[in-house]
């Protein structure tokens, strides 16, 4: 909490300094991201009317931190844990508010489940919105923490084109081309091209990263009264799996034989080791204003996505998490058995949205009234076989089992060319059942104003049918939210909020009785300010979340007879942007305590994070010139019991840029320091690496 608080204050001072400092009169700009009708809030209702906490990332703050995935765009937010497993590969994991949050785009659900499509490329978005808190009001199941909704590039009416070329430390190489305009002399007809090729090592031995995009779009404007877009997407990735699940022994805690594993150590095989996904996705998004007070937006999606996934990995045996020899070494002086993993998993989705609005008034009140009805329909698939600790036996009490070392690796001098027959693997290959779900949804929402009050209050009734293996569950729910916020004269608005979320279990109690979904409930207190004096916004949060109807603490494994678990967050969180000058200056932080159903704390969430990032970008003689510096503090975490501690860190980021003509040149420089830090280890035995130093650079031609 110390270094949090120190952060917070250095970076204060250094922005009430730069602000002394600035002699020229201040430029009237917007400093943070617009929300649209497509947005995570399904609503263009100013940020400062809005009684709950949204972060927005702009494409220009992806840009100046060097962000080279979607989960690096996340480490600059408050409440938000952005490389929750570390340096990763096959996705981007996010905690918001401590808990799992789904992925959107464009305000339809993008991802379900794990390994079974590509992760976003940042090079195709134009915005980052997070959601904290429950959301089931506006989009029916989901977790209490919130949701990440991604804003995809669409065409644009200004001409505009640009060729960029990026390269990099581990051998990054990567080409864009962004093409928009119109298409016809009318400019009725608008078109976007978006296309990413990147091939690159990683920081992981043996880990390559390949990835294709291919992203056209199309727009159909005949009047300022109507926009229909349709946006294709195909992503293709090819390379392998950088988490290796590191042991704890030599990572975190020191091995008895004070050896290190080094944290590029490459545990798997790159015989065997593989993630290609590919995915393909067509977006639909319409609008069409009919009158002065009704209007409408229609959204839907096709996806189809698939994922091959290989991995082998170091076993952890026992409840000591690895495996001793009678002098306490890891067995064999670290040579263990590893498990053989493969998944061949498809998913396929099929979304629609449909959202009328009225804008009218009663008497003194203004209203904006949102009515909806959403349907999506999801099947996922999987086949593969999991060989646990392949050639290793057990015999209870033998701290020296017996046990062929064929197939195994030494976790500190890795050889790789052992790998298992695929008649030996291939014995134990299944399909599973295909899991589908269906979920049907209608809500209506009512922004009202009268004067400076502003009210929110929504209902949305759902029905969910899930179905697997000849199995079917039907949920219906029903989901509250509703909110009050008062705009002072001075640029304070203090807000109250309250939000409701469902999440389905699929499954039986043990007794042939479904389980009923988790909830969630969460209250806000808040206050945001926009001062009339220089372009700012600043929010500052209370809040307290409840998560209710998880598995009863107090059950064995594979009791299910109640559902009485609740775990609980409450918190503050502080985030602010700021124009200052010629300096943009940028504050979050954030204090979470967090309590799961067993009384733990949640595993890989902080109790305290502190972030600052500061953008320089001089007028007159010196303009085109640009720099900028970061620095992100997270506290400590722990592994889900309360006996796995991973140490907090700081990192710091820097970037120089210059701009001439059409010409732009930018150097990004991602953990300047290169500290060697983990993201977290978790009680079941093993540890993520950080992201070590990157350096990038990359010039864009404009056109």
């Amino acid at each position: 909490m110390k270094t949090s608080a120190a952060l917070l204050g250095i970076a204060i001072t250094f922005a009430s300094t730069l602000a002394l400092t600035q002699n020229e009169e201040l430029e009237e700009i917007v400093v943070y991201g617009q929300l649209s009708r497509f947005s995570a809030l399904k609503s263009d209702t100013p940020i400062m009317e809005t009684a709950r906490s949204v972060s927005i990332i702009s494409e220009q703050q992806i840009i100046d931190k060097g962000a080279l995935t979607l989960d690096d765009t996340y480490t600059y937010s408050a409440g938000v844990t952005g490389e929750t497993y570390g340096y990763a590969t096959r996705g981007d994991w996010v905690k918001v508010r401590g808990l799992d949050v789904p992925q959107y785009q464009d305000s339809l659900q993008s991802l379900f489940g794990n390994y079974n499509n590509t992760r976003p490329h940042i090079y195709t978005l134009e915005q980052v919105e997070i959601l904290k808190g429950p959301a089931s009001v506006l989009y029916g199941q989901g977790s209490p923490g919130g949701l990440v909704n991604i804003i995809s590039k669409r065409p644009q009416e200004e001409s505009r084109h640009e060729i960029t070329a990026d390269y990099g430390n581990y051998d990054h190489a990567q080409i864009g081309l962004d093409s928009t305009g119109a298409l016809a002399a009318s400019g009725d007809w608008l078109y976007r091209f978006v296309g990413v090729y990147k091939d690159s090592d990683t920081q992981v031995d043996e880990v390559s990263d390949k990835t294709v995009v291919l992203a056209p779009s199309v727009s159909w404007r005949p009047g300022d009264d109507t926009d229909i877009s349709v946006l294709l997407n195909y992503t293709e990735t090819e390379g392998d799996a950088a988490a290796q699940f590191l042991p704890i022994a030599g990572t975190l805690e020191q091995a008895p034989n004070d050896k290190r594993i080094d944290s590029s150590a490459y545990l798997g095989d790159s015989q065997f080791n593989k993630f290609d996904a590919s995915t393909f996705s067509a977006t639909l998004l319409a609008s069409h204003r009919f009158n002065d007070i009704w209007s409408m937006e229609f959204t839907s999606r096709y996806t189809d996505a698939d994922a091959d996934y290989q991995q082998a990995w170091p076993s952890f045996i026992g409840g000591d998490r690895y495996v001793y020899n009678s002098d306490g070494s890891l067995y064999k002086d670290g040579t263990v058995p590893r498990s053989w993993y493969r998944s061949d998993a498809t998913s396929e989705q099929a979304a629609v949205d449909v959202r009328f609005r009225a804008n009218f008034n009663t008497g003194a009140i203004a209203h904006n009234l949102l009515m909806g009805g959403q349907y999506q329909d999801v099947t996922t698939g999987s086949a593969g076989y999991y060989h646990y600790a392949l050639g290793y036996t057990y015999q209870p009490g033998d701290m020296h089992p017996p046990g062929a070392d064929q197939y195994w690796v030494n976790v500190f001098d890795p050889v790789y060319g052992d790998v298992p027959s695929n008649e030996l693997l291939n014995a134990a290959y299944t399909k599973g059942a295909d899991t589908s779900v269906e979920d049907l949804g209608v809500y209506v929402s009512d922004h009202l104003s009268l004067g400076n009050w502003n009210l929110t209050v929504g209902a949305r009734w759902d029905e969910t049918k899930s179905e697997t293996a000849g199995n079917s569950q039907n949920d219906d729910e029903i989901s509250t939210s509703a909110g009050l916020l008062y705009q002072f004269d001075s640029g304070l608005a203090p807000y109250i909020s309250y939000a409701e979320s469902f999440e389905p279990v699929i499954g039986d109690n043990g007794n042939g009785q479904p389980l009923v979904p988790q909830e969630g409930e969460q209250v806000e207190v808040g206050v945001k300010y926009q001062p009339d004096s220089f372009p700012a916004l600043i929010t500052l949060a209370w809040f307290d979340l409840e998560q209710t109807n998880l598995p009863d603490p107090l059950n064995k494994p594979g009791e299910y007879e109640q559902q009485s678990g609740k775990a609980t967050v409450d918190g503050f969180e502080l985030e602010g942007i700021a124009q200052l000058g010629d300096f943009e200056v940028q504050l979050a932080w954030s204090k979470l305590n967090t309590e799961t159903a067993n009384g733990f704390r949640f595993a890989s969430v902080p109790e305290d994070q502190a972030s600052s990032w500061v953008t320089w970008r001089p007028q007159g003689r010196l303009q085109g010139l640009s720099a900028g510096a970061g620095i992100r503090y997270m506290g400590e975490s722990w592994g889900g019991v309360d006996q796995i501690k991973t140490p907090s860190y700081t990192l710091g980021d820097l970037m120089l840029g210059y701009a001439w003509n059409n010409w732009n040149i930018a150097l990004n420089v991602r953990n300047v320091e290169d500290k060697d830090y983990y993201a977290t280890c978790l009680a079941r035995g093993d540890c993520f690496p950080g992201e070590q130093r990157t350096v990038v650079g990359r010039v864009r031609y404009q056109f």
